[in-house]
């Protein structure tokens, strides 16, 4: 890949990574919730959910869910109802305050961040149409085909994963004294679990 390629990709990137979405919003309760250091396990669940995204477009079966409403619609509808239940189970559950301020309503296993960090990635198919139409953008077919994928997904995800863990997860933590006590923590679980929703809906209405 050329060096202006490259840096092409790099700036698309680091723009697309700081626009919020459910990913950094996962990423910022993670880290108020459990701790910025342990938060990582969550933004490397959205890392491999970005690779089975990107294998997918590779693969070919990118065109198949963009070109398939029905297929389209039942990954778009699934996403979105994973969004609100995160949502509403947040909202409703009782704040766990611990004395170091790392917890907000129940610790999560590393396991547990990682499987909803996929998830929450996974689960949006508009990242598979973003993907398809993004990615013929940096491979040119002409020239073999291996080293530009490891270039474009290595760039891909050392900048999601610098952005998320040091800007989103990062900032979090300047919250973290709301979840010194019973009403703060309420407060956060209030907070994230209707923004989760939000994202929902955005998934739903914009097209």
């Amino acid at each position: 890949m050329a060096l202006s390629l490259w840096l092409s990709l790099l700036g698309a990137t680091i723009v697309i990574s700081f626009t919020p979405g459910a990913g950094a919003i996962n990423t910022m309760n993670n880290s108020m919730r459990q701790g910025w250091r342990a938060s990582i396990w969550g933004v490397i669940g959205q890392q491999i959910a970005l690779l089975i995204h990107v294998v997918i477009v590779a693969a070919g079966v990118g065109l198949l869910v963009s070109s398939s409403p029905l297929l389209f619609a039942g990954i778009r509808y699934a996403g979105a109802a994973y969004l609100v239940y995160l949502g509403i189970r947040m909202m409703l559950s009782k704040p766990d305050v611990a004395s170091d301020g790392t917890s907000t309503g129940g610790t999560l296993t590393r396991g547990a961040m990682l499987r909803r960090g996929i998830l929450v990635n996974l689960l949006n198919p508009k990242a598979i149409v973003f993907f398809l139409a993004f990615t013929p953008q940096f491979i040119r077919t002409d020239q073999p085909l291996l080293p530009q994928y490891l270039i474009y997904i290595g760039t891909i995800v050392a900048v999601d994963v610098l952005v998320m863990f040091f800007f989103f997860a990062g900032t979090a933590r300047s919250f973290q004294r709301f979840t010194t006590t019973v009403r703060g923590a309420k407060l956060l679980n209030i907070v994230f679990g209707v923004l989760f929703i939000l994202v929902a809906a955005m998934m739903l209405l914009i097209h």
